[in-house]
């Protein structure tokens, strides 16, 4: 899985196991890649939410109980942060998944789904693709509008 990276593109991996305790790495790394690319507080902490809904998915379901890893790549330049969070285990795509119905109250909404509803709300860019064995679900959030407000 080897990507073309334009010249000023900046990028971290952080691997962990799926294990729900290993979700705890995960905020620093986030923290530390988008203090690095600029990024607004009160935006860290909606793209911290963004991650740990989707590596969450996937530390728990994505190996049905058997072990494996999960890597999250951070990529970032001055108009984009991107995270791609890759696994081998079962094919799943979780963009194909409907909307949470948020209309409904909790009582009456069906379990799952608001996590990939959070994450399309939160991100600009939300694909997946199956390659080799693999599991490739990338986040995007655009950073060209918040550097805008630098400028008079």
């Amino acid at each position: 899985m080897e990507s073309q990276q334009a010249p000023d593109t900046k990028s971290h991996r952080l691997t962990i196991k799926n294990e729900v305790e290993e979700l705890s790495k995960l905020p620093e790394f986030v923290d530390t890649v988008c203090e690095e690319a600029g990024v607004d507080m009160a935006l860290v902490a909606s793209i911290n939410l963004a991650l740990e809904e989707a590596a969450t998915n996937v530390v728990l379901y994505a190996y049905q109980g058997g072990k494996g890893t999960v890597d999250i790549d951070a990529s970032y330049t001055p108009q984009y942060i991107k995270f791609i969070i890759s696994d081998s285990g079962i094919p799943f795509d979780p963009t194909q998944k409907e909307d949470a119905d948020i209309t409904l109250s909790a009582e009456e909404r069906p379990i799952g789904g608001l996590g990939i509803y959070l994450v399309r709300k939160i991100m600009d860019t939300v694909s997946y693709e199956r390659v080799d064995g693999h599991n490739i679900l990338t986040l995007i959030k655009n950073l060209w509008f918040t550097h805008i407000a630098e400028y008079p």
